[in-house]
């Protein structure tokens, strides 16, 4: 991982599209700072096309997709992109074909939840539950008390164990029945909304992420990039960034943003 301030100006000047993950990447805290969201503004104005790619439930991304400076988001770890298109003044809804045939059985987690209520005590269903299409979203320190690493994986574990494909973030353990994940579905949402093909462009494309989520785009992009706090995660990644702030969450997104404006 090379410090993000030694980014040529040559691979600055030719990124048009900014892939980013939301929490604790351009949050701060839990909370979106003012500067990290003028990032968001500034590179938009600047011509880049923006799209945050999260774990967050379907209910928060199509608010982002409506009112935030972004394109479009990529939501719940791959099962949709939302677009809003304002000439048409209507939301594009695109769910992975895979997702579809698992959100009509209500009951598919319940032994998940049984199981992580009675092997992980302290764990919690995620407090943005109610607003998920396709996942099961476990808190381990969100608005609980923080869990171990070691129960932070077992949680993982028990998803794998009940047939479910299982990812950390630095809040949740998120678990789904289908194959997708980030990179997934941000190439379809490339292809289709912004007219993108993500092999022939990938010097172009800047992914900033911060977590164990986020290594199937850290491992793709070759200019991927992490906030500081990534660093937590070191021999947790199946593949890490190229480039790393030296600045935690939000602070550290503005620092990628402004490296890549200003040297345009």
């Amino acid at each position: 991982m090379r410090p993000i301030a030694e980014m040529p100006r040559d691979v600055a000047a030719a990124v048009k599209v900014v892939f980013c993950d939301i929490d604790d990447t351009i949050t701060t805290d839990g909370r979106l700072t003012g500067a990290a969201y003028q990032a968001l503004e500034d590179l938009s104005a600047a011509g880049i096309a923006v799209a945050p790619i999260t774990g967050r439930p379907a209910g928060w991304c199509d608010m982002i997709a409506r009112f935030w400076p972004v394109r479009g988001v990529v939501g719940e770890n791959g099962a949709f992109y939302y677009a809003y298109d304002w000439d048409a003044h209507r939301m594009i809804r695109q769910l992975h074909p895979v997702v579809e045939e698992h959100v009509t059985n209500p009951h598919r987690f319940e032994r998940i939840r049984q199981r992580v209520e009675n092997e992980v005590p302290g764990a919690a269903i995620s407090a943005d539950q109610a607003f998920r299409l396709a996942d099961l979203a476990i808190d381990f320190c969100e608005d609980v008390p923080a869990l171990s690493d070691d129960e932070v994986e077992r949680i993982a574990a028990i998803f794998e164990e009940e047939g479910a494909i299982a990812k950390i973030s630095s809040i949740h353990v998120n678990g789904w029945f289908g194959e997708y994940d980030k990179l997934t579905t941000s190439r379809q949402f490339a292809t289709d909304i912004l007219g993108v093909n993500i092999d022939d462009a990938n010097a172009q494309i800047v992914f900033v992420g911060d977590s164990p989520n986020d290594a199937p785009m850290f491992g793709f992009f070759e200019n991927s990039c992490g906030v500081a706090n990534v660093r937590a995660f070191e021999g947790r990644l199946d593949a890490t960034p190229s480039w790393i702030a030296d600045r935690v969450g939000g602070a550290g997104f503005h620092q990628i943003a402004y490296q890549i404006l200003s040297l345009r």
